[in-house]
């Protein structure tokens, strides 16, 4: 996958990400993070918890969002150098 394609394919899933979290939908903003997750590599995806409480969604959707935004600057960078 190209630079570009990876930044549109993640522009598009963080638009879904930040309007499902702010309508407070953190189960819908969760299933997102898993999917941009799918999108890195083997050795930069994230090991998630289990989401198995709607009530956790939201502490799982602050939690991890952050990690793998880190993770995406590393693959981006990854992508630069090819």
């Amino acid at each position: 996958m190209s630079l570009q394609e990876f930044d549109a394919l993640i522009d598009r899933m963080r638009l879904a990400f930040e309007y499902a979290d702010n309508l407070g939908q953190y189960v819908d903003a969760a299933k997102v993070l898993f999917q941009m997750n799918e999108q890195l590599p083997d050795d930069l995806q994230l090991t998630f918890e289990e989401l198995n409480d709607p009530e956790s969604a939201k502490s799982f959707v602050k939690k991890y969002y952050i990690e793998l935004k880190s993770a995406i600057v590393d693959y981006r960078q990854r992508l630069m150098i090819y």
